[in-house]
């Protein structure tokens, strides 16, 4: 599917702000096609220059939480401030049939309506940590084509939510009231991660169940501050169908990253994304390579050892390794 104009031509059509052209984009950077591979490599080379300088929010939350429908209304008032908004929504691919129904582009409509918003729906395809493969990519081709705040918005609450938190500049958690069985089957390590938590749904009547589930849930995170956490996280309660909250939510948020740049956590934290991005493409690639060996007749042969238990599996995997590397 490579763009005829070339990987620079497309590099041009970003910075001028064409959002076929950032689509087109995202789609080539996210093809696991041998033939696109280095067209998507010499695009992102080439409009590298151009990214950086956007607000980096990654939202991640248990299902039901309102995550979209509270990205829509945190997106809306973005614009409104002047902003324009790109969300990177991560949907779950099923395990058997391998599609996703990419659903969340319907619960923004208010804000994909806008046209300086871009909103793209992308299947996880079974990546840990709540995002896609190329996650990375997409968020860095929206900052080139001028997007200043680029929102992730995650699969859901996990054990791999690191991932989300490596590559945001603020972790945005999204609960609800009564949500204390779902805390309960957190790890610890969600709420460590969180640089800002919101319990939403506060509409109407349950406005005061939510402030109440957020005092309870400062209460649990100071103690963690007392046993050596990180920074606590931000607590704020909102509404994402009447918009309660929505701006101080922003303002959070805003203040939080603006005090990380000041003090050189920002930078710091950015370079530790881009050292895990270049770990996980490393593992990516021994992946590939491990696959494409699995038709190899040495491989079959150790396989054979491992099942009559003539060697260990451990033993097996050095020997392989130590082949391949031998061949690179």
């Amino acid at each position: 599917m490579a763009d005829p104009g070339g990987p620079g031509a497309l590099a041009l059509a970003i910075v001028a702000g064409e959002r076929r052209a950032l689509a087109r984009a995202i789609t080539l950077v996210e093809s696991e096609l041998e033939a696109d591979a280095e067209a998507s490599e010499a695009l992102l080379d080439a409009i590298l220059p151009h990214t950086g300088r956007a607000l980096r929010l990654g939202v991640t939350g248990p299902p039901g939480a309102g995550k979209s429908t509270l990205v829509d209304a945190l997106g809306r008032h973005l614009l409104e401030r002047g902003e324009r908004v790109a969300v990177l929504a991560i949907d779950p691919s099923s395990r058997v049939s391998g599609g996703s129904v990419l659903g969340d582009k319907t619960r923004m409509a208010r804000l994909a309506a806008d046209g300086r918003s871009f909103i793209r729906p992308t299947p996880s395809r079974g990546a840990t940590g709540g995002v896609a493969r190329h996650t990375r990519e997409a968020m860095l081709l929206c900052e080139a084509a001028g997007y200043t705040v680029v929102i992730v918005e995650t699969v859901g609450v996990g054990q791999g939510e690191l991932a989300a938190s490596n590559l945001s500049d603020c972790l945005l958690l999204v609960l609800q009231p009564g949500a204390g069985d779902e805390l309960q089957g957190m790890k610890r390590g969600i709420l460590e991660l969180a640089d800002v938590i919101a319990v939403n749904k506060a509409d109407g009547a349950e406005r005061e169940r939510a402030e109440s589930a957020a005092s309870e849930l400062g209460r649990a995170l100071s103690l963690f501050a007392r046993h050596g956490a990180a920074a606590q996280p931000d607590l704020r309660v909102t509404s994402a169908l009447s918009e309660h909250g929505v701006p101080e939510l922003w303002s959070t948020i805003a203040a939080r990253v603006a005090s990380e740049r000041a003090s050189g956590a920002l930078d710091r934290r950015r370079r530790d994304s881009l050292r895990a991005w270049l770990h996980e493409e490393l593992e990516a690639r021994l992946r590939e390579r491990l696959q494409r060996a699995n038709r190899s007749s040495e491989l079959r042969e150790l396989e054979a050892a491992v099942e009559s238990a003539r060697l260990t599996p451990r033993r097996a995997a050095r020997e392989w390794l130590e082949l391949t590397h031998a061949r690179a």
